[in-house]
């Protein structure tokens, strides 16, 4: 895990080593064991680096091949590294290194920029080939790992984090009004190539693109997946669970592979306590030396009933025996945090939830290097509760009545309170979009059958943004996240398993609750409310935060923006303030962004 920046020059534009020394330090967070820079005709390089696997000065990087032709900075990891690396030893490659970076270096060797479908793991890269002149970038598919980029200058320039292009002094000088207004409205960003920062563009998930001196080309996509439509097959229940049970284990086994000590968050949902506990069977089995004896697991709690999930907790803790640690997010250091987070995460976020997760980091950092975490499975395996609703829809439009009113059953049986939750909250979240100024597309995450919806939402409305949280929240700290469910080939078996598989009789993943039946204590198995990482925003945003949102809401800048009717908004907040309106997020969205602008763009819009 470490941080990339680089220079790719048209024309006789020569690369700027001051500038890639500015990019370089602003994501030096990402990288403080090392960093390095390479810089030789058209080409400038610089990366930051975090030390996982092989910690000698051999997997330094800029990262070159023998000769001298090849030039790689890359972050992630790519886990299938040692398989790879014993493939290509048979085809006759030769490594100096025990890291993962070399196994690119050579995969492209063999394979061009057809290396990618042989990678299991989560990369940000760019490769310059010195007799090509071409610069090679890539990301992983499910855009786990950040990759920046932007025309500047005559030059193409690219980083993990969109605060170090902004070194440049042309690059994101005004805000993406269309970005910044889809957000505001519909709670999305990272679900196109845009950012909320005008020319500043990201490569989308699966995406690799080849830089030439002629420009810069279209993207284009190297990996997709179907989401199988079909409700149900033939298959039994016990063979698909058993499958997918042995695809997560031993996908959790490589997500292990590391020469650093690791840790786990356990939030007390399904999710992240089957990975705790799939973790310490793997201990107990192969005795990994970067866990030790006994498995370190960081979680949060709240004295509000609400939110805290420690009941669950504490039954993960007694069944395996873990180092757990805790943390509860205090709500007076919140404000203190907000500015510093909103930093760190570049553009503003839908909800004060990452904000658990943050504190999660911060208390990891003191322990480990490396933590796994549960992301992904909730779009994977239809686990939000507001999926049933597509699935009722999509089963309804096929003409599978029985199946629909068996779902809708269910639902109502086992998620009334939600049900009733989100009909009100839909008439309130539509009441506050008329206090932008302003279009923006319509973006209907739940629109479509449960097919649809899933694809979208793995692909674009929600996984990018949350793999988006995740990595700032990690990397803020210097730790590495990894996310075992979205090994590609347990991603791929989902996606092809009957939607009955998901949710079934209302009740969510389901294919996970019967693989994990006598691992997961039987309280969390079967648990059918959906948290994780959550904090208790509505009280916060009333109480403790009160005095600086009406700062914020009363200010002039805030009064001076185009993106909303400034006096109905306060109208609004105070409004909810008085218990005359309900809460939605549209009020965090719009302190928040209000909070952006201040810190990236002052007094210019």
């Amino acid at each position: 895990m470490c941080g990339i920046a680089g220079q790719f020059c048209y024309g006789s534009t020569l690369p700027d080593r001051g500038l890639l020394e500015t990019m370089s330090a602003r994501i030096a967070h990402r990288g403080p064991d090392g960093q390095g820079t390479y810089v030789s005709d058209r080409i400038g390089l610089a990366h930051r680096r975090l030390a996982i696997i092989d910690l000698s000065d051999d997997a330094r990087q800029p990262m070159t091949n023998e000769d001298g032709s090849l030039w790689l900075v890359f972050n992630g990891e790519i886990y299938n590294f040692v398989e790879l690396r014993a493939e290509l030893a048979t085809k006759g490659h030769t490594f100096r290194s025990k890291s993962d970076s070399e196994v690119i270096l050579h995969a492209y060797e063999e394979w061009g920029t057809d290396c990618l479908p042989h990678f299991n793991g989560m990369w940000a890269f760019a490769l310059w080939d010195k007799k090509k002149q071409q610069l090679f970038c890539a990301r992983d598919r499910f855009g786990i790992k950040p990759f920046y980029y932007t025309e500047a200058g005559g030059s193409f320039l690219f980083a993990s984090e969109i605060k170090a292009l902004l070194a440049h002094t042309e690059a994101g000088k005004k805000p993406d009004d269309e970005a910044l207004l889809t957000y505001l409205a519909w709670g999305v960003h990272d679900h196109s190539d845009k950012t909320m920062f005008d020319g500043i563009l990201q490569l989308r998930p699966a995406h690799a693109m080849v830089v030439t001196p002629a420009g810069t080309p279209a993207p284009y996509r190297y990996w997709d997946v179907t989401v199988n439509p079909s409700v149900s097959s033939d298959t039994p229940d016990a063979e698909s669970a058993a499958r997918f049970l042995s695809l997560l284990r031993d996908a959790v086994r490589i997500h292990l592979r590391s020469d650093v000590a690791m840790g786990t968050c356990l939030s007390g949902g399904i999710d992240s306590s089957t990975l705790a506990v799939l973790i310490n069977e793997l201990i107990r089995l192969e005795a990994p030396q970067s866990v030790g004896a006994r498995q370190k697991t960081f979680s949060v709690y709240f004295d509000d009933v609400r939110f805290d999930e420690r009941r669950y907790i504490d039954e993960v803790v007694a069944a395996t025996g873990v180092d757990e640690h805790r943390i509860q997010p205090e709500a007076g250091k919140v404000w203190d945090d907000l500015r510093p987070l909103i930093a760190i995460q570049d553009e503003p976020f839908g909800s004060l939830s990452i904000y658990a997760q943050y504190c999660v980091m911060r208390l990891a950092a003191e322990r480990v290097k490396v933590v796994l975490d549960g992301q992904g499975a909730d779009e994977l395996l239809a686990g939000y509760l507001a999926y049933a609703w597509s699935y009722i829809f999509g089963l309804t439009g096929s003409f599978h009545w029985y199946r629909a009113l068996c779902e809708k059953i269910g639902a109502i049986r086992h998620h009334h309170g939600f049900i009733r939750d989100s009909v009100r909250q839909l008439y309130v979240r539509a009441g506050r979009r008329k206090l932008l100024r302003g279009e923006a597309p319509k973006v209907d995450r739940y629109g479509g059958s449960l097919d649809q919806v899933l694809y979208r939402e793995l692909t674009a409305t929600n996984l990018t943004a949350l793999l988006h949280y995740e990595d700032r929240n990690a990397m803020a700290f210097s730790i590495e996240s990894r996310v075992p469910y979205l090994d590609v080939r347990l991603v791929e078996y989902i996606a092809s398993l009957p939607l009955d598989q998901k949710i079934r009789n209302g009740v969510t993943k389901h294919v996970l609750r019967r693989a994990i039946k006598g691992l997961v204590p039987e309280s969390v198995r079967c648990r059918t409310d959906k948290m994780g990482f959550v904090t208790p925003e509505e009280v916060w945003m009333k109480e403790e935060l009160r005095p600086f949102v009406l700062e914020v809401f009363t200010s002039d800048t805030f009064h001076a923006r185009l993106y909303w009717d400034a006096d109905a908004v306060v109208k609004n907040y105070l409004a909810f303030l008085a218990g005359k309106s309900a809460y939605s997020p549209e009020i965090f969205r719009v302190f928040c962004a209000e909070l952006w602008l201040q810190i990236f763009f002052g007094q210019r819009t």
